[in-house]
């Protein structure tokens, strides 16, 4: 009897998702797939929680993208087998080929699944997620997307019945509040009608990192951090009084400091 194998599919788009999760299904019957994941967030939560034996990682996805779920992966889910979805995209393409690192196209052909399937079912021919940050990093970071656009400077946010313009260096950290996000500053708290998901893509993100599904800090906000037994991050603010958790995956973008 063939070893049940676990997965995690990531992919923002639900249509383009479920049909993968159909495909894998058709090819290979045996394969469980424990969790479908529609951003980034949620597939660093998915990884830690399940540590699946496989994930499938679209690029290109609201707030953490595929290369940077990847590089959490390393210490999340070290042995994860990764493969990348991925549009058109000849220079992630070319690097994803020198690094021997397995991706699909979208639309994602079956002849190309099952040949992706059967260097999986290998055991040992695609590097694990662990090898596969150390790749990357020496293929070095992929271009960002074509017309990405420029991190945002300013905000407007509601306060009570008043408008506030906030300089979004003033932001201590955002905080998703149902469909919409606050935005907490030095000065108090404001409402920004933008889901987190949707903000994280336009914030600087050698500024604005995300700690936890529901949280961004602004990393100059950061007084210190400190490390729980169970893995997990409390974060000390410098100009405010309370404290932000770090989820267990997302602690290893603190290694370095």
């Amino acid at each position: 009897m063939s070893e049940v194998r676990t997965c995690i599919v990531a992919e923002d788009e639900i249509l383009l998702r479920h049909s993968l999760v159909a495909e894998l299904q058709r090819a290979w019957p045996t394969l469980r797939i424990v969790a479908e994941c529609e951003d980034g967030a949620s597939a660093v939560e998915a990884l830690a929680e399940h540590m699946p034996d496989i994930a499938f990682l679209d690029i290109r996805m609201p707030g953490l993208n595929g290369l940077e779920v990847a590089a959490l992966a390393a210490e999340a889910s070290p042995r994860t087998k990764i493969v990348f979805v991925t549009a058109y995209d000849q220079y992630a393409i070319d690097a994803f080929d020198r690094g021997a690192i397995d991706y699909l196209l979208k639309p994602v052909k079956p002849e190309r699944l099952e040949a992706t399937i059967a260097r999986l079912q290998a055991q040992d021919a695609l590097p694990d997620a662990a090898a596969l940050a150390v790749l990357l990093d020496k293929l070095g970071a992929l271009p960002n997307a074509a017309g990405a656009l420029e991190p945002l400077t300013w905000l407007t946010a509601s306060a009570g019945r008043e408008t506030k313009l906030i300089l979004v260096d003033d932001v201590a950290y955002f905080r998703a509040d149902h469909k919409y996000t606050t935005v907490v500053t030095v000065d108090g708290e404001a409402l920004l009608r933008t889901p987190l998901r949707e903000l994280l893509p336009r914030l600087d993100t050698a500024h604005f990192k995300q700690i936890h599904r529901s949280t961004i800090v602004n990393l100059r906000a950061i007084a210190g951090i400190a490390r729980d037994d169970s893995g997990r991050g409390t974060v000390r603010l410098k100009r405010r009084p309370e404290t932000l958790t770090v989820s267990q995956p997302f602690m290893a973008l603190f290694k370095h400091m």
